[in-house]
C-alpha cells in the first residue's frame, strides 16, 4: 500500500473530491457504500475508499 493510497481523508475533503453534500456523504457511510473508520471519534474516509467508489459508480452507469 502506498502512501497516497492509504492516505485519510476528512467528510469536507471528500464532500469536495466527490463535489456532494455533508447528508449525502454521510448517508453513503452510513449504508456502507463509502468506507469510513474512526480516529478517537473523528471520521476518516481512506482515498481508496473514494477510489473504489467512483469506480463502482462507473460500473453502475456503463
Amino acid at each position: 500500500m502506498t502512501a497516497a493510497s492509504s492516505e485519510l481523508l476528512t467528510v469536507p475533503e471528500v464532500m469536495t473530491r466527490l463535489k456532494l453534500g455533508r447528508t449525502k456523504v454521510y448517508d453513503l457511510i452510513r449504508t456502507r457504500r463509502l468506507v469510513s473508520i474512526k480516529v478517537d471519534g473523528c471520521r476518516r474516509i481512506p482515498t481508496s475508499a473514494v477510489r473504489a467508489f467512483i469506480q463502482a459508480q462507473m460500473g453502475d452507469a456503463a
